[in-house]
């Protein structure tokens, strides 16, 4: 039988339920404590996952002898505190992405976990997906060459959250750039091999989610008053090696259809990640190659998993917090861009 972790959480929301409803379902686990400022969410959350030992500040939980791992699943403006609070205490750390609401913050939870020498890894998931797995493989086999180019979407018609603060940039940091396309970005960005970006530019627009809504929506009615965030952004990003990626994303924008995908473009062959394909020259013909099977596995399960057996087992993880520190430098510079009407360097 595996060692048993002991898990404390901060924030006991909607992501933090999935969370635990994956230990659950994986066994040789124990959720020992958990934390929130809204005590009817942290009274049903442990109701549910039978806590015991439940705090209103977070500096309490991490304090507790028997955690040993803390998943931090608060907005992304209380990422830092509690994961640098945990790293001090000596705990290991899963951090839901993005990393923090800036690269200042993610550098100085990347150098307290330095420091702690523990497991800090940020919640990516999409990397681990059977389809970016099957093209991963394939990469690193040679069938796409060097990559030269990513194109990378994260698009919604009409997704804008009516819960949370997904609208408000003072505790989100920003929009659809900064929640759902950071999703693509890191998993092509991990795909390209991790090259180091050296600028940035990028355009944000704001045109719907300020305004009453004008049309009827699946995901309900947003707070329109107080949203201040991007509904559609572009970027592009430069790096070091000559390589080059192309992000969109939104949460309300005029297109057909909300649509989510990865493509790349290499000197040998490209490739798609949803679905996976190939795409190769071959006996004097383009070939578009499709995989048959290539696994079943839930990514935010294998996520959780890799987590815990990291911290079992003491080996390197394979998303660690250095590359949410590197996706939130290319998030910020898009985004500073935008602001500045220029194209800016990553530093």
């Amino acid at each position: 039988m595996a060692r048993k972790v002991r898990v404390g959480f901060v924030g006991t929301g909607g992501i933090a339920n999935h969370h635990a409803k994956i230990l659950e379902k994986l066994g040789d686990n124990e959720i020992v404590a958990a934390c929130d400022i809204h005590r009817g969410r942290l009274d049903a959350f442990a109701e549910r996952f039978e806590v015991k030992k439940l705090f209103e500040d977070y500096r309490d939980l991490v304090r507790v002898q028997e955690v040993e791992a803390v998943s931090v699943c608060t907005p992304n403006g209380v990422h830092m505190a509690p994961t640098v609070a945990a790293l001090k205490e000596g705990k290991h750390v899963l951090v839901e992405k993005p990393i923090a609401m800036n690269a200042r913050e993610g550098q100085a939870m990347v150098r307290a976990a330095r420091a702690s020498k523990k497991v800090f890894v940020i919640g990516f998931q999409r990397r681990f997906s059977p389809s970016a797995q099957a093209v991963k493989k394939a990469i690193d086999e040679g069938w796409l060459g060097k990559i030269l180019h990513a194109r990378c979407f994260a698009l919604r018609r009409r997704g804008i959250p009516s819960w949370g603060v997904f609208g408000r940039k003072e505790l989100n940091g920003g929009g659809p750039l900064i929640d759902i396309g950071v999703h693509t970005l890191e998993c092509a960005h991990y795909l390209m091999g991790k090259p180091r970006p050296v600028s940035a530019s990028g355009a944000c627009f704001t045109y719907m989610g300020n305004k009453k809504p004008q049309a009827l929506c699946s995901w309900g009615q947003w707070d329109y008053k107080t949203y201040n965030v991007e509904d559609l952004a572009s970027g592009w990003i430069r790096f070091e090696n000559g390589s080059t990626l192309y992000l969109e994303s939104s949460f309300a924008a005029h297109i057909e259809e909300e649509d989510s995908n990865i493509i790349l473009m290499g000197t040998r062959g490209g490739a798609s990640v949803d679905p996976p394909k190939l795409f190769t020259d071959m006996a004097g013909l383009m070939y578009n190659l499709t995989p048959t099977y290539c696994g079943q596995q839930d990514c935010f399960e294998v996520k959780m998993s890799h987590w815990l057996d990291c911290i079992r087992t003491g080996k390197l993880s394979d998303s660690p917090g250095e590359d949410g520190w590197v996706v939130q430098k290319m998030l910020d510079a898009i985004y500073q861009s935008s602001e500045k009407g220029k194209e800016v360097r990553i530093r």
